[in-house]
């Protein structure tokens, strides 16, 4: 039996969010106004998918095909119309159709399912290195503002993964190709180097001492 697609609108953004991550969104145009102001009425998620081609603002985006179904958390509305909301990222979708004959874009999609996880040795050897490096990028990054923090991670190895993809530097392509991954392991296992690289950036100092020659060009002799 086929499983019943979700009809769900979408905002195309130059953006990937991944479950369990927050975004603050600026709403200003006409088309999305009403498609917050309809979720909130009816207390209903939207999906959130990351251009392809096209543009944010203007006419219709080619968006990829799997994205995160949001969450609306707050609504501040202004005196024009213009809104910002908070959303919280829940759950991955995989468009299966497209229908752009309304004032916004709506999908009908289904759940991305992750795979179960067999090599649990495997995982938690992973997960273990996971945490220690995030720790220590964190670490790293708030030495220098002179007070300590504590990371506390999530225990379930999937919401764990997507949690550290969010708060790491990457271009756009990879983010997705992350959040399309269903394995648990190999996420985990593209993201090691990531974040040992993030780890070296941060040991890099963030100014160097300037020489004479760096100034020649501003030189000039009275």
């Amino acid at each position: 039996m086929a499983r019943e697609l979700e009809e769900l609108p979408l905002f195309p953004l130059n953006t990937v969010l991944f479950p369990h991550a927050a975004l603050q969104l600026h709403v200003f145009e006409d088309r999305y106004r009403e498609m917050i102001q309809l979720c909130v009425r009816d207390d209903r998620p939207f999906g959130v998918v990351l251009i392809r081609s096209g543009d944010e603002a203007g006419g219709l985006a080619d968006p990829y095909l799997v994205g995160t179904v949001v969450r609306i958390k707050e609504v501040s509305t202004y005196d024009d119309g213009r809104m910002d909301i908070l959303v919280q990222g829940e759950r991955r979708f995989r468009v299966r159709r497209l229908d752009d004959t309304r004032a916004f874009l709506v999908g009908f999609v289904e759940p991305v399912i992750e795979s179960p996880i067999e090599e649990q040795s495997k995982v938690e050897t992973l997960l273990l290195s996971a945490r220690r490096e995030f720790e220590i990028l964190v670490q790293r990054l708030f030495e220098r503002q002179e007070f300590s923090v504590q990371v506390v991670f999530p225990t379930d190895p999937v919401a764990l993964s997507f949690t550290i993809a969010n708060l790491l530097s990457m271009e756009n392509i990879q983010k997705q190709r992350l959040l399309e991954m269903t394995d648990t392991v190999e996420r985990i296992e593209e993201l090691l180097p990531i974040l040992q690289w993030h780890i070296l950036e941060a040991n890099q100092p963030a100014y160097y001492k300037v020489q004479s020659q760096d100034l020649q060009e501003w030189i000039t002799p009275n």
